[in-house]
């Protein structure tokens, strides 16, 4: 259906549990009523608000940090990496551009402006870039996968030449508060809307203090991007916890890091927490060995792990959906599935100031509606609305 015509959906409500009726019309949220119990021919679906990805690489093969190519295949990576990425119940999600030279950044923000300005399904799912590099530690271990050829010092004239570029739209940038210039350039990130994370960092219990007090608002993939080995205390990761003015964003994929640390994480950050996918191109594809031009040789397990063929104890990235997160997210914590679907959803939403993410009237018709297997704690997307329009999963 059309964003501009007037439908009723119906399945229970993920934060009620109660059977509703969704109005949607011109793309919006018209009303939820009480509904009756559901008849015995239908299958019973639920609805919640559909998901925001606030850091993703590249999916099913489409990778985001293309080099080497020329613009139109790049402009065409971002229109077929978005269909598919919604085809998971993601909704809304900020395309993450990491440490490279120049020209390449250049080129990457200006594929996500092109195929925003060409393709309006893309323009409306994404709701801003995430700035991830080159300003980040050098060091081995907090660098991560990040070329140290690129990694530098913060310039703001060098930035405001790549968000040109992308149309205005970098909305989120990881840094490392430790590098010099990076504080000013926090507060000029603040100053101009933008929201600073700090992330890739091997900075002080002070230099983190100094970030959140130049409005640094979050932490990145909170435990990765660190050395393999931290003093007891302090360390980094401790600081970033205590620091009450730092949400933290954390890769819940079931590798990256272990329950337990999730379970510390939750129970710090409270409502303060927010799930991100940080996929790579390979999620989404068959589980085998793959050439890459950033890890080299890569193994894909059928577990969703992707880590490097040559060493398996060492992981090439993140290679499932925000959803399969959310889900893993359910079982570490024990908890319900409407907990976890907040820290993808309502949550991120709040933390960068997106009208995405609610499921209330007035609200866009971004809803997914989906099987939920109590039992094996799993969930089967049916259907996603993308500002009204249905997209019919399987």
């Amino acid at each position: 259906m059309a964003n501009g015509d007037s439908y009723e959906i119906r399945g229970r409500h993920l934060f009620t549990h109660e059977p509703v009726a969704v109005r949607i019309h011109d793309g919006k949220i018209r009303s939820i009523s009480a509904a009756g119990g559901f008849d015995a021919r239908e299958e019973e679906l639920w609805i919640a608000p559909g998901l925001i990805d606030l850091q993703i690489n590249g999916f099913a093969g489409y990778d985001l940090n293309l080099s080497g190519v020329p613009m139109e295949p790049r402009v065409e990576a971002v229109i077929r990496m978005s269909r598919a990425v919604l085809r998971t119940g993601t909704t809304t999600f900020f395309p993450t551009i990491i440490t490279a030279g120049f020209e390449q950044i250049l080129d990457s923000m200006t594929a996500i402006r092109l195929a925003c300005e060409q393709d309006p399904l893309v323009d409306r799912m994404v709701a801003g870039i995430h700035l991830e590099g080159p300003y980040l530690s050098e060091l081995d271990g907090p660098r991560g996968a990040h070329p140290k050829a690129h990694i530098k010092d913060p310039d703001w004239t060098e930035f405001m030449k790549w968000q040109e570029a992308s149309g205005n739209r970098i909305k989120l940038v990881t840094l490392a508060p430790e590098r010099p210039g990076a504080i000013s350039f926090i507060e000029q990130l603040v100053r101009h809307g933008i929201v600073a994370s700090v992330g890739h960092t091997a900075a002080s219990p002070e230099e983190i203090g100094r970030a959140a007090e130049a409005g640094a608002r979050m932490s990145t993939h909170l435990g990765n991007g660190a050395h393999p080995q931290l003093p007891r205390h302090p360390n980094y990761i401790w600081s970033q916890l205590a620091e009450d003015r730092l949400w933290a964003s954390v890769i819940a994929d079931g590798h990256h890091l272990h329950a337990s640390v999730l379970k510390v994480i939750s129970a710090v950050k409270q409502d303060r927490l927010v799930l991100v996918s940080d996929a790579v191109h390979l999620a989404g594809l068959p589980p085998g060995i793959y050439n890459t031009h950033v890890g080299g040789r890569v193994e894909l397990l059928e577990t969703g792990r992707l880590q490097m063929a040559d060493n398996p104890l060492l992981l090439a990235g993140a290679a499932v959906s925000l959803m399969d997160c959310v889900q893993h997210m359910y079982r570490a914590l024990e908890t319900d599935l409407a907990a976890a679907l907040q820290m993808a959803t309502v949550r991120p939403a709040t933390l960068i100031g997106l009208s995405q993410g609610r499921m209330e009237t007035g609200a866009m018709a971004d809803l997914i509606l989906f099987r939920w297997n109590k039992e094996t704690k799993s969930v089967q997307i049916r259907q996603v609305l993308k500002h009204g329009t249905i997209h019919t999963i399987g």
